[in-house]
């Protein structure tokens, strides 16, 4: 079905689930396309991201933002006009950036919303490289990680939305860089068009060997997206004094229960003490929301100037959300991940 202007498609979390999502954890609902009230705006979704984080927000444990409630919009970062304002500082046409989620009508009072150029040829960046990845990338890396030219810098998840921005960047920095991804299409996108020095196959066998081979002089700093065997495989490489930005652990977002084998606690926190290591989590809009600008500023002049490239993975069809979800926890993606919901 496509957008049309008196039907509202809304996809909400229809049961939490467990293990990995499946199609029977969404529910696509139709509903009349909402009317502005004063200071308002009706926004028409046009793109809508798809971020590993929303698997945690389908669950009801603690985290650092309230679950969604069973009925609710599955949320979601979006690019949308202005069909009809009844606000003074937005315009009927403008494109802005916002949090509409799953759906292709919300209603805004504008708080949240940033405008963006109404015509911008490449809009969907804005979710991506220009965006909350991005941005996750940036501060990740250079606040945290602050990589020294000359060290090693690892990343997991290379091909994806942030680990292929941290790369670069760290390419910029002057580093030597080693990306993991899975498959060996991913890992010569990853050298050759992105830059990186070296990529390892985290489908291969022995990857552990594979990484030491790769990482010669250890590793310095670790931008941390996966966990799992990846992490497992870096532990011992880690230099005296390495930095280990961590923004989520993607391979343990459908567990039910604890990983099998040895418990790793005790080898995780003598290896931070003896080699004096700093490890940080970050949410990156709760801990560096005043430095958007200088993100901003310095992310697209590169993006301009192509010296970080940008690689989507476009979905067409709002009714695809679903699937393409569930695959991007599977590592199906290729690049950032998208919807379009709407042809321009």
């Amino acid at each position: 079905m496509p957008q049309n202007t008196t039907v509202n498609r809304r996809i909400v979390l229809n049961a939490r689930p467990v293990g990995a999502p499946t199609a029977a954890d969404f529910r696509t609902e139709h509903t009349p396309v909402p009317t502005p009230e004063a200071g308002e705006v009706l926004l028409r979704t046009l793109y809508l991201s798809l971020d590993p984080y929303m698997r945690g927000r389908m669950g009801d444990g603690a985290s650092y933002a309230a679950p969604l409630a069973i009925g609710d919009v599955m949320l979601g970062g979006t690019v949308s006009r202005v069909e009809v304002s009844r606000h003074a500082d937005f315009k009927v046409g403008a494109l802005v950036l916002g949090y509409a989620g799953w759906q292709d009508y919300a209603v805004s009072d504008g708080q949240g919303l940033t405008p963006l150029y109404p015509d911008d040829p490449h809009p969907s960046r804005a979710l991506g490289v220009l965006g909350m990845p991005g941005f996750t990338a940036y501060m990740g890396l250079l606040d945290i990680g602050r990589p020294v030219a000359g060290e090693t810098v690892v990343v997991a998840a290379a091909s994806g939305a942030v680990g292929s921005v941290v790369g670069q960047i760290a390419k910029l920095m002057g580093c030597y860089v080693v990306g993991i991804a899975g498959g060996p299409d991913k890992c010569r996108y990853v050298i050759d068009e992105l830059g990186f020095d070296f990529c390892v196959d985290h489908h291969a066998d022995d990857l552990p060997g594979h990484l030491a081979a790769a990482c010669p002089k250890g590793i310095d700093v670790y931008f941390e997206n996966v966990g799992g065997a990846v992490f497992d495989a870096v532990l011992p490489l880690l230099n005296t004094r390495a930095r280990i930005p961590v923004c989520g652990l993607i391979a343990g977002y459908n567990a039910t229960e604890l990983p099998p084998g040895p418990d790793r606690l005790g080898l995780l926190a003598g290896t931070l003490l003896r080699k004096r290591i700093r490890m940080q989590g970050f949410i990156v809009f709760d801990d560096y929301g005043p430095r958007w600008s200088e993100f901003a500023g310095a992310m697209g002049t590169w993006v301009q100037q192509d010296k970080v490239k940008v690689r989507e993975d476009l979905v067409f069809g709002l009714g695809n959300a679903p699937e393409a979800f569930i695959g991007l926890l599977e590592g199906k993606n290729f690049g950032k991940l998208v919807i379009q919901v709407a042809h321009e």
